[in-house]
């Protein structure tokens, strides 16, 4: 019996990072069962397990997974009532942002934050591409991060074609576990492989213009950094639907939402037509920011969000 962390997932196996600096390739045991929540994919990037090791030494068997300390998770598709696990154990999250080349929807970065709070881990925002970014782009990424620097998330500018800006990230990565997410082609792998060249992860093209790889990634991936912790690589993701909350739950997880609504005249109220509602009085006088809101109302509305 050997215990390891879950560096790679494909399908139903799983790579894992023994304390040797070995990695043994492994598949369930039939019986196992995790408790807590129903998931797609009962193990996931970050968990640690006690594995047992075959003859061959480089194959084996997961026969037990570890309490975890956090994790993130979304629905897993449209269709379906279960969830994902993105990844667990983390000490944040990292969520890469652009204005163009994809352009990175605020109701997108909401519904992130969000999961964050949800489940505790901190999070903090990049802005990559900033030097593609001309007056009108510029303007909008810095009223992004006004908004969401006065709510207390950390947001960092990036450009990875001059380099300004990755000391920074490569601080804020140090000694951690972190998982990086986004949108595809927002420049995730690139990071890593700037970060760390030997990696050579697999990026495609998307235009001679802006020089930045396209995320290909297929499977989520931790990485080893050369300063110290781990990033956990994800697949870009197109949508991100909430899943596990109560319906009047939604506002705890956005914090400005949250504080004020201590003044609202009903306990609970959902922030829609109330009387008396202090959340939609602030709104109206710019003391909650309109898109905030709006992403706040988008979530309740959303079909796509999976309540308990």
């Amino acid at each position: 019996m050997e215990k390891g962390t879950i560096i790679k997932s494909v399908g139903s196996r799983y790579r894992v990072l023994i304390s040797s600096g070995d990695t043994i390739d492994c598949v369930l045991r039939g019986r196992l069962r995790v408790h807590g929540v129903q998931t797609t994919n009962p193990v996931a990037v970050g968990d640690n397990v006690i594995i047992e090791k075959g003859k061959d030494g480089i194959t084996g068997i997961i026969s037990e997974v570890l309490d975890r300390k956090n994790y993130i998770l979304r629905k897993a598709s449209n269709l379906s009532k279960q969830s994902q696990i993105i990844a667990a154990n983390l000490d944040q999250v990292l969520l890469m942002v652009t204005i163009i080349l994809p352009a990175t929807p605020v109701e997108f970065i909401d519904r992130f934050l969000a999961t964050a709070e949800a489940y505790r881990i901190p999070a903090r925002l990049i802005f990559n591409k900033t030097d593609l970014y001309g007056e009108e782009e510029s303007e909008k990424m810095e009223s992004l991060i006004s908004m969401y620097s006065a709510i207390k998330y950390s947001c960092f500018r990036l450009s990875l074609n001059t380099g300004n800006g990755l000391d920074e990230i490569k601080s804020i990565l140090k000694d951690k576990i972190s998982l990086i997410s986004g949108n595809s082609g927002v420049g995730k792998t690139t990071l890593l492989n700037t970060i760390d060249p030997s990696l050579r992860l697999k990026t495609a093209e998307i235009s001679g213009y802006h020089k930045q790889g396209k995320h290909i990634t297929t499977f989520p991936e931790m990485h080893k950094m050369p300063f110290g912790g781990y990033v956990i690589d994800t697949p870009g993701i197109r949508g991100f639907g909430l899943f596990g909350m109560e319906r009047n739950e939604i506002y705890h997880f956005f914090p400005e939402i949250f504080r004020i609504s201590e003044k609202c005249r009903y306990y609970n109220c959902l922030h829609l037509d109330e009387p008396g509602c202090a959340v939609r009085h602030a709104v109206e006088h710019n003391e909650i920011n309109p898109l905030r809101y709006r992403s706040y109302i988008s979530i309740l509305n959303d079909e796509n969000t999976k309540y308990r």
